[in-house]
């Protein structure tokens, strides 16, 4: 395998296409859930350039029903991105001080769960602002977000 650098420019150039529309080669899950981990994992794809085809524990998407939890799940997309030893984008939770355009962040409740997933888009100082689908936004400050706790993933590479 080789280890090649996660083109961040690209995932952040899709996410303002996209932030505002859904790509039609997408299933929008907004009514079924969400699609907020939908539009990151397709803004991780645009950056990366490689699927991980492994079934169950992979990262990839075919089509509404032929696709992996972790490409839709914030939980799911998590354990992927920090647990990936194998092909396609993988990653660490990190600080916040370490983020960089094209890293994503987890908003989660009080009883530990995660349920949101945008991906930073752009700083203002030290102020991340991020873009999500399900309540469309781009750029929107993260400190405007109300949340019980958060987690920083940091994009170290793509596997191929």
């Amino acid at each position: 395998m080789t280890v090649v650098g996660y083109d961040r420019m690209r995932a952040v150039a899709y996410a303002k296409q996209w932030a505002y529309g859904r790509n039609p080669l997408y299933y929008d899950f907004s009514e079924i859930g969400g699609d907020c981990t939908n539009f990151v994992s397709q803004c991780l794809y645009a950056g990366s350039g490689q699927m991980n085809f492994t079934p169950v524990y992979g990262w990839y998407y075919l089509s509404a029903s032929q696709r992996t939890a972790s490409w839709t799940g914030v939980q799911y997309l998590y354990n992927f991105i920090v647990g990936n030893r194998s092909l396609g984008p993988f990653g660490e939770e990190s600080e916040r001080t370490q983020m960089q355009l094209g890293d994503f962040v987890q908003l989660g409740r009080e009883d530990g769960s995660y349920y949101h997933t945008p991906i930073i888009t752009g700083f203002d100082g030290d102020m991340p602002l991020v873009s999500a689908h399900t309540n469309d936004v781009y750029n929107r400050p993260l400190d405007t977000y109300d949340y019980a706790r958060i987690r920083y993933v940091h994009i170290l590479g793509v596997r191929l």
